[in-house]
């Protein structure tokens, strides 16, 4: 599964991009709003900071608009995903932008499979379902997963990624993991929980204790005297 780092804050993102553990990026008009910075030299900075997608989201809602839109984001930078809403206006900008101008293409707020089917239909490279969104109404977020999931597979044809979003534990993690989702968004600060364990640091705190117990150290071995040559044979008859 790939994963996405959730923000705009550049350097929260260099950061993470320095592990070698993101894939990508999503950002949306909320982050860029809280930035403060203009959009199209935010995302390029981010676009530099990281080799895979970089969502960038239309503020438009009429098809055209959003064409436009997208089109003055597309030119960023080559991994600029376009991100769109999942509404009529913003499938119609997705065919046209996927098909005609080879543009990647996120189409986010996705809250149905029927929704997520049609985004697939219209060509989208990402569909974003919100998991923990549906969660806070009571409704199974992880279950749209599955849905998702299962209709795709069902159609070979059918080759948009699904990119979990509104993810905010760790146990979302490994359950949209195990539901089949091909990428999941994260905000910068849930990423070191996914690693953390209490057995982990129990663990490697004896070893530690051992270790230093039996005064051990790993050291370069020292170099060989210059000019000396050790004979291997030397003694044997």
């Amino acid at each position: 599964m790939k994963f996405f780092v959730d923000s705009a804050n550049v350097e929260d993102i260099r950061e993470m991009a320095a592990t070698g553990l993101i894939d990508g990026v999503t950002t949306n008009p909320t982050f860029v709003a809280k930035s403060g910075r203009p959009i199209l030299e935010l995302i390029g900075e981010i676009c530099a900071a990281v080799e895979g997608p970089v969502s960038a989201e239309v503020a438009a809602t009429s098809t055209d608009e959003m064409i436009r839109e997208g089109l003055i984001l597309g030119s960023v930078a080559p991994n600029v995903a376009i991100k769109l809403p999942l509404t009529w206006d913003g499938l119609k900008a997705c065919k046209v932008l996927t098909a005609s101008h080879g543009l990647m293409v996120n189409v986010t707020l996705c809250f149905s499979a029927n929704q997520a089917l049609m985004a697939a239909k219209a060509g989208a490279t990402f569909v974003s379902p919100f998991v923990g969104r549906l969660d806070d109404l009571n409704i199974d977020g992880l279950e749209l997963i599955h849905e998702i999931r299962a209709i795709y597979d069902n159609y070979d044809a059918l080759q948009t990624e699904i990119l979990c979003a509104s993810v905010r534990t760790p146990n979302h993690v490994k359950a949209v993991a195990l539901a089949g989702a091909d990428v999941v968004t994260l905000p910068p600060e849930v990423f070191p929980k996914l690693v953390e364990h209490p057995l982990t640091e129990k663990g490697l705190a004896a070893f530690m204790a051992d270790w230093e117990a039996g005064g051990q150290s790993i050291e370069a071995p020292e170099p060989a005297v210059p000019g000396i040559k050790l004979d291997r044979g030397a003694g044997k008859a």
